[in-house]
């Protein structure tokens, strides 16, 4: 994890697709950004919200950052700052990058998308490409009109049918057997999209004994909204130190307030700060951690424990 603070300007706005804007950011003295990977993102200060962006344009370019940020209708500020009040020479604080998504090491891929979710997945394709990887990609959207860098995969693709295009206006409901066609347990598939695509195909791989997709969300998990809360303790490894934590509050402001303090961002389970590794106890994983990143760490800002305590590695 990358805890580096930057203010970065604003060096372009681009319309990608209705309802996406891509950020340009640099730094104002031309000085080198940190090193990143396909998957990584950022955190952006923008409106007084701290908001997570993909990056999706070259790891090369150590000049440069581009995020895309797609318009958001129930927006509590980030989106709507973005897209209506952002303008070239403004200054934006940028954290990260960090990666909770990166590609696996395997000899062939499948990559999906859906939506906004292309942005990870377009620098995946990318890297992908230029090495000369046995990969393929499959973009979901209701409409071409609202899909993002259609230019730039067209490019990527060079002619090769490696990239599939589905619009819901055009060819109706997907239909993943033909979309998915092809897999076998050699094939890495990391999908990133709306919690329906990502589960859809996640139950896609497990009905054919194939493993598990590397998934990541840009929402939060839905919660029932009648699950009951109860306290536990969180036992600090390093110390014994014992802290309960009531029903009411997370174990993030919890050892935030014990002056156990940990990075965070989104405190909604989604963005992966705030992740700490599991010592002891069995977690009650209420984030957005896919099923092979949820057997050894937890995010305290959102998850809690099934029995009377966690021992965390602090």
């Amino acid at each position: 994890m990358d805890d580096t603070v930057m203010d970065l300007e604003v060096v372009g706005l681009r319309r990608e697709a209705d309802g996406v804007l891509s950020v340009e950011l640099r730094d104002r003295a031309d000085r080198l950004l940190p090193s990143w990977g396909p998957g990584a993102h950022v955190d952006l200060v923008v409106g007084g919200h701290v908001r997570q962006y993909s990056l999706c344009g070259d790891p090369a370019e150590r000049r440069r950052y581009r995020v895309a940020v797609l318009r958001e209708p129930a927006s509590r500020g980030g989106s709507t700052h973005v897209h209506d009040r952002l303008r070239p020479g403004d200054e934006v604080e940028v954290g990260g990058p960090r990666n909770h998504f990166p590609l696996a090491d395997a000899s062939r891929h499948l990559l999906v998308a859906g939506g906004i979710g292309i942005t990870p997945v377009l620098t995946m394709a990318a890297d992908l490409a230029a090495r000369g990887a046995d990969w393929r990609l499959v973009y979901l959207g209701r409409a071409r009109r609202g899909m993002a860098f259609l230019d730039e995969l067209s490019v990527l693709d060079a002619g090769a049918g490696r990239v599939t295009l589905h619009t819901d206006d055009v060819d109706g409901i997907p239909d993943l057997d033909t979309l998915l066609t092809g897999l076998d347990p050699s094939t890495a598939v990391a999908v990133c999209g709306p919690a329906g695509l990502i589960a859809a195909v996640e139950a896609h791989c497990a009905a054919r004994g194939l493993p598990v997709p590397r998934a990541e969300r840009f929402a939060a998990v839905e919660r029932d909204a009648d699950e009951v809360l109860t306290p536990f303790d969180v036992v600090v490894a390093s110390t014994g130190a014992r802290i309960t934590v009531p029903a009411h509050r997370s174990a993030l402001e919890v050892l935030d307030e014990a002056g156990v303090g940990l990075p965070n961002a989104c405190r909604d389970g989604v963005c992966g700060s705030c992740l700490v590794r599991v010592v002891a106890g069995e977690p009650w994983h209420r984030d957005a951690l896919t099923a092979p990143d949820r057997t050894d760490v937890l995010a305290p800002c959102v998850s809690r424990a099934r029995g009377a305590e966690l021992v965390l590695d602090l």
